[in-house]
């Protein structure tokens, strides 16, 4: 998975700091940042910070290094799991660093479809959270040079439809596609689409859903059928957290999001059967600690 992945590469990275070989000397060690958090766990992020691991924000690309000052440092720079922008991405090429690019392989599919659609003239929707960093990334794929907006982000069916009208009357016959945030959820991509087909009936949609998110989805969907009130671990600034969570009242369940021990409401004592489920980005060790805990209930 995507942000297993990106963790992995983090964890490699400052172990090459670490384990330095005898008769190295430190001066030759590299410092490793993340340009935006990794992935949005907290426990994760506390764990690579401890490792050394630095977060960056992509507004201090040009303040944080002179090449000039730092040839023997040559830090190094991991692209989160969301993907960045290619133009962030070519600003970090122009500094003496050495770049290490984590983004899940699902994001960079959409990426290169983004900017494929857009280079052949397409209209582009994009289904998802407007702020969240892969939509961010995904939309500096999809920019044109055109003075007109070719790129619309939506998050439900009300903005999908605001979009596709303001476009219909500007260009009726325009082409058209729409690409997903990999992890919306399948409903809420088909409402969008559907809602889009009204004004424009070719429209080209991209099955740009991350299999293990439709996986999860599906297992909780099931997982509700058996209990009286759900927990989901994991994040608060994770999508796919967020999501599972929403789907869960969706789907009449009392359900909480716990991102540790302390996160449990009381009131889950009285409900005799508790389903558990979490975020694609929640460590194992987490979930254990939940789990033993809701045991104790």
């Amino acid at each position: 998975m995507g942000v297993r992945r990106a963790v992995e590469m983090a964890w490699q990275a400052s172990a090459a700091n670490v384990d330095l070989p005898a008769g190295q000397a430190a001066g030759q060690n590299r410092q490793v940042y993340t340009l935006g958090p990794l992935i949005h766990n907290p426990r994760v992020l506390e764990d690579l910070e401890e490792r050394g691991i630095r977060v960056l924000n992509e507004g201090e690309i040009d303040l944080a290094w002179n090449p000039a000052l730092n040839e023997s440092e040559n830090p190094t720079v991991i692209i989160r799991a969301h993907g960045i922008a290619p133009q962030t991405e070519a600003g970090l090429a122009r500094l003496n660093v050495r770049v290490l690019d984590a983004t899940c392989p699902h994001v960079k599919v959409s990426q290169m479809k983004a900017r494929s659609f857009a280079e052949r003239g397409y209209r582009i929707f994009l289904a998802g959270e407007e702020n969240h960093a892969e939509i961010a990334g995904i939309l500096g794929y999809a920019q044109t040079s055109n003075a007109v907006p070719s790129c619309y982000v939506v998050g439900n069916p009300s903005e999908a439809e605001s979009a596709a009208l303001e476009l219909s009357r500007r260009e009726p016959g325009a082409k058209t596609v729409l690409i997903g945030q990999t992890t919306i959820s399948t409903q809420e991509y088909g409402a969008i689409s559907e809602r889009l087909r009204q004004f424009f009936p070719g429209i080209e949609i991209v099955d740009t859903i991350c299999g293990a998110t439709a996986d999860r989805q599906d297992a909780l969907r099931e997982l509700c059928g058996k209990a009286d009130a759900v927990i989901v671990v994991g994040g608060r600034e994770s999508a796919n957290t967020r999501r599972l969570l929403s789907l869960a009242r969706e789907l009449g369940k009392p359900a909480w999001l716990a991102e540790t021990v302390k996160d449990l409401p009381p009131e889950i004592k009285v409900y005799k059967t508790v389903g558990l489920c979490a975020g694609a980005s929640t460590p194992d060790s987490l979930i254990s600690e939940i789990e033993e805990a809701l045991a104790k209930f």
